[in-house]
């Protein structure tokens, strides 16, 4: 065999490949489209962007917030669950819902947020806070030990009872005080403090929020990382908890 055959059967070769996995690769994207399609015209609020290709082939991944639900390429069949990688041991799910709790946290600006800030900042955690919640005291009669921690807080309105809770109305009181921090501290010992009319709807937004992390209760701590921890932790072990997000 000379070698400018050999070069044409190359090339002919490397044409072959590269059709072969364009085909492939708009098979792929028309099958992601045919589920997407699907996707959204079964489920309100779920848009196209919230389906995406998941770490299985077959299967596509569907995400709304901290909610994660796995659809077969054909669109028939949805499964709920966690998937897990036993290869890896990974919690592929966890993983996506972490990945999703950051976005949130992060798309919310430190003006819409209630932040208690150390001198040294180490860790960062939103914090979603019921007034009523007896842990949700105990935690921010604590503060200054998670600041002694270098742990700031940032703190998300979460009445766990609903828009027609006393803990709502309270809620709002804070938000439309003159010292939102001191405020939130006297609503939680019972006292009074000033208020003004002002929007509350941000109570609304945080309450949302905390529905699409996907707490199960009050407080509810979303680290850096995504991960969700649900309920009271002391300062010294959330530290110890946050420094284990980092390995």
């Amino acid at each position: 065999m000379n070698t400018r055959f050999k070069r044409i059967r190359l090339l002919t070769l490397i044409a072959c490949s590269f059709l072969s996995g364009a085909a492939m690769a708009a098979d792929e994207a028309a099958e992601l489209q045919l589920v997407r399609d699907k996707v959204a015209s079964m489920f309100d609020g779920i848009g196209a962007e919230d389906v995406f290709a998941s770490d299985v082939d077959g299967w596509y991944t569907v995400r709304k917030g901290a909610i994660i639900a796995y659809i077969s390429g054909d669109g028939r069949y949805l499964l709920q669950g966690d998937m897990i990688d036993l290869e890896e041991s990974k919690n592929l799910s966890e993983e996506s819902r972490n990945d999703a709790r950051v976005k949130m946290m992060s798309a919310v600006p430190a003006a819409e947020v209630i932040t208690y800030t150390p001198e040294t900042v180490r860790h960062t955690v939103s914090v979603f806070t019921d007034i009523d919640c007896t842990f949700c005291r105990r935690l921010h009669s604590q503060l200054d030990e998670y600041m002694e921690e270098g742990i700031e807080i940032r703190y998300f309105l979460y009445p766990r009872n609903g828009p027609t809770s006393a803990s709502w109305v309270k809620a709002q009181n804070v938000w439309c005080a003159d010292d939102r921090n001191e405020a939130l501290t006297l609503a939680k010992l019972d006292q009074e403090f000033p208020i003004h009319d002002c929007d509350s709807s941000i109570v609304n937004s945080h309450y949302a929020i905390g529905q699409d992390v996907g707490l199960r209760g009050t407080p509810a701590i979303v680290a850096e990382d995504g991960t969700l921890f649900s309920g009271y932790l002391p300062a010294k072990q959330l530290t110890e908890a946050l420094e284990s997000t980092l390995d």
